[in-house]
């Protein structure tokens, strides 16, 4: 079975240019069960250059589904089996201010938009810099 990757490498991820947030902002709850961005942020928040962009993009899917244990290592695989949007297309980067850096492992961290570090990796000629996906169309 093919495997599909969405993860990057030494690849900065702006915030997307319709994005209302002018600093990065923590993703509100609402109501008890978590959010695909709550999820994202936590993960990536918490552990920076820990996991990589598939980890956070299949430890949110199988959050949400509620998968086993036992079940992750085959679920993994099929979520795997077909394209999955990147974390271009995440909330973080299109609503909360958020972009994320990808190191040379793969490995990503968030950044508010606000900051001095954002603006390093945005003008970085060592780093690839992709803008976040718009929330509407042009």
């Amino acid at each position: 079975m093919k495997t599909h990757s969405a993860n990057y490498f030494d690849t900065f991820i702006q915030v997307a240019a319709d994005s209302p947030a002018k600093c990065g902002e923590v993703p509100p709850m609402k109501g008890t069960e978590k959010s695909v961005a709550n999820i994202q942020f936590e993960m990536i928040s918490q552990h920076p250059y820990q996991y990589t962009s598939d980890d956070v993009l299949f430890e949110t899917y199988a959050a949400r589904q509620g998968f086993g244990e036992s079940e992750l290592a085959a679920e993994r695989e099929k979520f795997f089996s077909k394209g999955q949007p990147c974390l271009r297309a995440s909330p973080l980067t299109k609503r909360y201010g958020w972009g994320v850096h990808s190191n040379s492992e793969g490995k990503v961290a968030l950044y508010s938009q606000d900051s001095q570090e954002y603006e390093k990796f945005s003008t970085d000629d060592k780093v690839e810099t992709v803008k976040a996906m718009r929330s509407k169309r042009a």
